[in-house]
Formats: structure tokens, C-alpha cells, sequence
């Protein structure tokens, strides 16, 4: 039998702490572990929030598969991550390296790029609908019409609108980790830069031999999140370019993983099928992350 008394010692010594846990541990368990545990189960369900679930194995996963729009929808957000992740890094990098200083008008500029990321992006997105809006009202189209132009479709235009998610995403969020690669720089010693000017390397050579692999646990932070972000892009394709009966612009053109989700659950009320969208989306960005970690941590090790 095991002896209590290192039991009662624990108690003694923790058990306030352990008792002033408890309402966060409440609180954790119904708001997130309960409903991860329920959503888990939907998955293997028919459920259409009015009447039981019934469990029906994997049959929601096997329809995945076969889904043609569910496979247009993973291509979309493909082509969407890797382009506004890789062109939000570099710029973000660029915009670092560019007002990195101390002086009052770097000062400026990062607040400036800053901005958008700390805004609403329920407004931000509201603002991008009236700059593309397709008429002459529109910014973009009162520009283009003032240079001699023709007024562009651009919420219309199939081809156009990955391209201005991805705008819309770069912009709203280069801010973010431009702020981050600004905190990365100032933590290189300056003695690395003086160390390698003295034996001549060029500025090309310090960037690439000094810069970036000291900047490696950075550009991991940013690329995770930003992979996070971007296959959770709702906002954008809900209030810039949701139609009268579609909910990812023309010809599903601009439909993602998340905004797909909403539509098989809360539009055709497939709650079963929208959870197992859920757990899909989940494996991906889990696996994606999980081998960026690997990656950034052998770099490291080089």
C-alpha cells in the first residue's frame, strides 16, 4: 500500500495553489475541452442541430474525399497560404531592414504599417469592399477611370480575387511582423557586424551570414502563425466577396477551407459534415506547423 504521507505533504504544500486553479480549470474544460470532445464526435455523425446525432463512422471523411468542391476549396487556400505567407514574410523582413532605426521618422513609418494589424478587421474589410467596389464609387475604379481607363469587375472577375485576398492579407498583416523582425535585429549583437566589416565581408555577405540565421527563430514564428492565419481566412471572403447565393465569390473563385465549413453548417445545417471540414483543417495546419518546427530547428543545427 502506498504511503499517504508524501500525498498529504503535496496537499499541504499545493493545495491552495491547486484550489485557486480550479474556476480556470473549469472554465477550460467546458468552453474548450467539451466542446473539442463533442466536435470530434459530430464528425462521426449526421447531425443538423434539430435532431440526434446519428454516429455513421466514417462516412463524413469518405464524402470529403469525393467532394469536388471540397477539393476545389483545398486548392484554393493552397495557392492563397503559400502566396500571402511567402509575400508576407519577405515584405515583412523588407519593411524591418528598411526602418530599423531609432530616429523619429523610422519611428513613423512602423507605426504606420503597423496600424492595419491592430484594426478592426471587420472595417478593414468593409473599407477594401468600397475601394473595389465595381462601379465609379469605388477608389480603385475612380482611379483607374481618372487615368483614362475602363472600371474593372474586380469582385466579379474570377482571376482577380485570390490575387486581392492575398493583397488584402499582406497588407493587413506585413505590420505584424515587421514589428517582430524589428525586436529580431535589435537582439544581434552589433559586434558580429563590426567583426565581419573588419574582415571584409559585404553588406550581401553580412545579411546572409550573420542576418538570417540569427533571424531563423523569427522567421519560424512568422511563417507558423502566418500559415495559421491564412487557412483560417474567413473575414475577407464572408464580407468582400459573399454574393446573393454563393459565399466565395464568382464560381467559388475566392471559397476557403473555414468559409466552406460555415457554409455546410450553418447555411445547409450539415453540422456533422462541417465538423469533420473542422478536424480536416486541423490535421493540415497540425502537420504543416509541426514540420516547419523540424525544419527551423535542424536549420538551427547546421
Amino acid at each position: 500500500m502506498a504511503n499517504p504521507a508524501p500525498l498529504r505533504s503535496r496537499l499541504r504544500r499545493y493545495g491552495t495553489s491547486y484550489t485557486m486553479l480550479l474556476p480556470f480549470l473549469g472554465l477550460f474544460a467546458a468552453f474548450l475541452i467539451w466542446p473539442l470532445a463533442n466536435s470530434l464526435y459530430l464528425s462521426f455523425t449526421t447531425f443538423d442541430g434539430i435532431n440526434p446525432a446519428a454516429f455513421t463512422g466514417l462516412d463524413n471523411f469518405r464524402d470529403l474525399a469525393q467532394d469536388a468542391r471540397f477539393m476545389h476549396v483545398l486548392r484554393n487556400t493552397s495557392v492563397y497560404v503559400v502566396a500571402s505567407v511567402l509575400l508576407g514574410t519577405l515584405l515583412s523582413l523588407g519593411l524591418a531592414l528598411a526602418f530599423n532605426g531609432s530616429g523619429w521618422a523610422h519611428r513613423v513609418m512602423r507605426t504606420v504599417f503597423f496600424l492595419p494589424s491592430v484594426t478592426s478587421s471587420i472595417a478593414l474589410m468593409l473599407m477594401w469592399k468600397w475601394v473595389l467596389f465595381p462601379s465609379d464609387v469605388g477608389l480603385a475604379n475612380t482611379i483607374v477611370s481618372r487615368l483614362g481607363g475602363t472600371a474593372v469587375a474586380w469582385l466579379a472577375t474570377p482571376g482577380l480575387t485570390i490575387p486581392i485576398l492575398v493583397l488584402m492579407s499582406v497588407w493587413g498583416g506585413m505590420g505584424y511582423g515587421m514589428v517582430l523582425y524589428v525586436a529580431g535585429l535589435g537582439s544581434i549583437p552589433q559586434e558580429y557586424y563590426e567583426a565581419a566589416e573588419i574582415d571584409g565581408a559585404s553588406a550581401w555577405r553580412r545579411f546572409r551570414h550573420i542576418t538570417l540565421p540569427l533571424l531563423r527563430p523569427v522567421t519560424t514564428y512568422v511563417v507558423v502563425t502566418g500559415l495559421i492565419g491564412a487557412f483560417q481566412v474567413f473575414e475577407a471572403v464572408y464580407i468582400v466577396f459573399r454574393g446573393t447565393n454563393n459565399i466565395g465569390g464568382v464560381l467559388d473563385s475566392g471559397l476557403m477551407i473555414v468559409p466552406y465549413l460555415y457554409d455546410q453548417g450553418f447555411t445547409h445545417f450539415k453540422l456533422g459534415y462541417a465538423s469533420a471540414i473542422a478536424w480536416v483543417l486541423f490535421l493540415i495546419i497540425f502537420v504543416l506547423s509541426l514540420v516547419n518546427l523540424r525544419l527551423g530547428r535542424a536549420m538551427k543545427e547546421l
